[in-house]
Parts: C-alpha cells; structure tokens; sequence
C-alpha cells in the first residue's frame, strides 16, 4: 500500500503487512484489493488486507502471516501502524477481507463507541474498536479443524465474534444435498460425499476440500451499510460450496490440459496446485440447499439479527424456474445502501433488478428491471427537488450475467424528503 502526495506525486509512505511475518516467510500479496475507508477527525486510514499468496498452501510461510486477512489501522501521515486485528490466522483458504471496513458509532452494550464494521467471506461480522482496534463486541478463539497437507502448520484456533451469529451456513452433509429430482439431488450428494469437510476453516488437501461458504462469501466487495438512526446494518450475503482439491505440482499440466475450463493453478514456487470448482448438479444450481443468497439487517445495540430475506431469483439464469423455486435467493456481488426515509435498495443479485426494500421488515416494496446484471452497489442523489437511484447494470462476467455499460437512474414519487437530522 502506498501513500502519495496528491499536490506533487511524490511518494508520502509505503506499508507491507507481510514486512510483520515471522522471518523468511516466502509469499505474496496480503494486499489491499478493495476499497479503503478514512476517518478523517482522526487522521486515520483503514485497510481490508488480503491473504498472502498462494492461496491454498501455506508451508513456506509459517506463522500468522503477519496483518495479512486483517483490518490495519495506518496514520494517514505517515503510514505508521495504529493497530490491526487479523480476521484469518495463516490464512489458507482465500478468505480475505473482501469490503471495506464501515465506520459507525455503535451503541453495543450502552453507550456509543466509534467503531469498525468488517463483514467476512465466512458470513461473520466484526466490530472493532476505531481508535485501538479492541473488539467492541467479543471475539472469541475457537479451535477449528486440523490434518493439514504435507509441509503445512495450520493455525489451531480461529477468531469468531459472539454476535451477530454468522450469516452463512458452514455445515453440510451429504444428506443435505439439494436437487430438483432425485437424479441431480443424488449427483449432489454424491460429490459432496467424496470431499473432506469438516466444518469451517476445513484445511485444503489432495482429497478435495468443502469451503462452505466459498470463495466468494459469505460477504464480498459490496459490504454493508449502516443507518444511524437505528443503529441496524444492513448486509447481503450469498451461500455456496467451493471443492478446492490440491494436485502435486509435478501433475498440474495434465491436469490442466485434461480440464482446460476449468480453474487450475500452479500456485508457482508450492508443492502443489490447485483446483477449485462450484458444486453444480447436472442441471446446474448449487449442490447446497437454498436459500443461495440472503439480505440481512442486524441490530448492533444487541447483535441480534432482526431479519433476513431471500434476494434474488432464478428468472435469468434459468427462465420460468422461478415459478418451482420461489424464495431461494440467488449468490450476489454488490452492495446495499440505505436511506433515512426507511428504504434499502440493493441490486447485486444474478437476476436483473434492482430492489427497494422495507428497513423495518425485510418485505420487498419494489423491484424494476435493469438491461443487464446489476453487480453494483447503487447511489442516491437529488436534482432539482426530486430523489433518484442509480445504479451501474454492467453485468459480472464470472457470474455469468448479462454484460452492459449501461447507468440506469429510478426517480422516487413525490419530492425528496428534507435531509435526515440524525
């Protein structure tokens, strides 16, 4: 990460968070893929760092992996560390910090103290302290599962916050294998059967691995939001299996050339690359049951979720299959905002609309339908007296929605209501 003065271009600073790993640690990345947040009053940058690379080995680096899959406070001044909290120890399974963190006042357990919202890949949200990075709402280290791929030292424990409660399943036996027939449901348990899984945090191995919730969340790079008024956040998550299997390095060509749709790595310098795929039946839709994405609001006074709703259809991924699989939700890729008049809006799921829920409820007040995929988080702004959303409908081409370049803009009924005194 690297500060720059905006007036002349001159490097201000540069900070490595793998520079704290333990020494001759051999990786890379641990990077800051998504967007950064700044208290401004406190001079104070935040960062959502990444896992260190490769992804699904970590023999050649032992240890914590220094603030890799951590929040790093810096001092904007001088990129001096204030504090960080890591999410993942030595993290092995590409769970990264995926959003930026949101800065709140929270009022958890009376009083009100600033606070930083991280939502995770693993459908778990931490609340830190702004100025000192302590938990706000206790973390808790819990052992998780051992038995790691050869050369490899594992972490025994990893961090869980006591509330809210994660938002993402992490379980799954071959008995819960979802289909439409006992065909595609009996292919999805078989391939859920063959795989080791034993939980969150299962390591990788050469059998192949369950990550449940995948790669891609639990949470990713929409976040969250947050109404002050309330003191509710607001975060969308999505529900799927990863099958990430391990291959010795010396087979990882014939492998790639047997398979060459799907995603195999080298993982160069490693003893192993990998291979990670979605478990799809034969028709197609997740192996896991549904509901595949939800939207959640939760109380951060007490930590209690107080809603959670299905967002998404099939319509676009499957035409008229909404009709036999209602209320299921879809994975999703973007964020929500939330407005003080009392409406969440959020796309990001892989049907083409973008939605306008109650914040009170979780019921759906109104959807319009977008020229293609709306895997953006939206805005609002008013002009001219009147109140608009808008959203980027470009699709996601790894999700395999609709592609476009299209900004599309929703004009409110009525004037815009006078701006919130909260």
């Amino acid at each position: 990460v690297r500060a720059f003065d905006a007036r002349t271009g001159a490097l201000a600073w540069s900070f490595d968070p793998l520079a704290a790993a333990a020494p001759g640690v051999v990786a890379g990345a641990a990077n800051v893929w998504a967007p950064m947040s700044a208290d401004e009053a406190r001079g104070l940058v935040f960062l959502p760092t990444t896992s260190p690379s490769p992804d699904f080995w970590g023999g050649a680096r032992a240890g914590a992996d220094g603030q890799a899959s951590s929040v790093v406070a810096l001092h904007a001044a001088t990129g001096k560390v204030a504090w960080a909290f890591q999410t993942v120890h030595h993290d092995v399974w590409d769970y990264d910090n995926p959003a930026q963190p949101t800065l709140a006042d929270i009022g958890y357990g009376g009083g009100r103290r600033p606070a930083v919202l991280q939502a995770t890949k693993q459908g778990l949200l931490f609340t830190l302290g702004r100025d000192d990075g302590v938990p706000v709402i206790p973390v808790v280290e819990r052992a998780v599962p051992q038995g790691a791929a050869p050369g490899e030292a594992l972490s025994p424990t990893q961090p869980f916050p006591i509330a809210p409660r994660p938002l993402a399943p992490s379980r799954i036996e071959p008995k819960d294998a979802f289909g439409i027939t006992p065909w595609d449901r009996g292919a999805c348990r078989k391939l859920i059967a063959t795989a080791r899984h034993e939980g969150l945090f299962t390591p990788p191995s050469i059998r192949g691995t369950l990550f449940y919730p995948f790669t891609g969340g639990g949470a990713n790079w929409g976040g969250l939001a947050f109404d002050p008024g309330r003191g509710v956040a607001y975060l969308n998550t999505s529900s799927a299996l990863h099958r990430v299997t391990l291959i010795p390095a010396a087979e990882v060509a014939a492998a790639k050339a047997a398979e060459p749709d799907v995603e195999i790595s080298p993982q160069a310098g490693a003893p192993f690359g990998m291979r990670r795929q979605v478990l799809l039946s034969p028709l197609g839709l997740p192996c896991n049951p549904p509901p595949w994405g939800l939207l959640h609001a939760i109380d951060m006074r007490t930590g209690r979720i107080l809603w959670q709703v299905p967002l998404g259809t099939t319509e676009d991924k499957a035409p008229f299959s909404q009709f036999i699989l209602p209320h299921v939700g879809m994975p999703n890729f973007g964020g929500p905002i939330v407005t003080a008049s009392g409406l969440v809006f959020i796309g990001a799921a892989l049907d083409d609309y973008l939605r306008a829920f109650d914040a009170a409820t979780g019921k759906e007040l109104w959807r319009g339908r977008l020229p293609a995929g709306g895997q953006a988080t939206p805005m609002t702004y008013v002009f001219k007296g009147r109140q608009y959303v808008l959203i980027a409908a470009g699709g996601h081409a790894k999700s395999g929605t609709k592609r476009g370049d299209q900004l599309v803009a929703f004009a409110l009924p009525g004037p815009a209501p006078p701006p919130s005194r909260r």
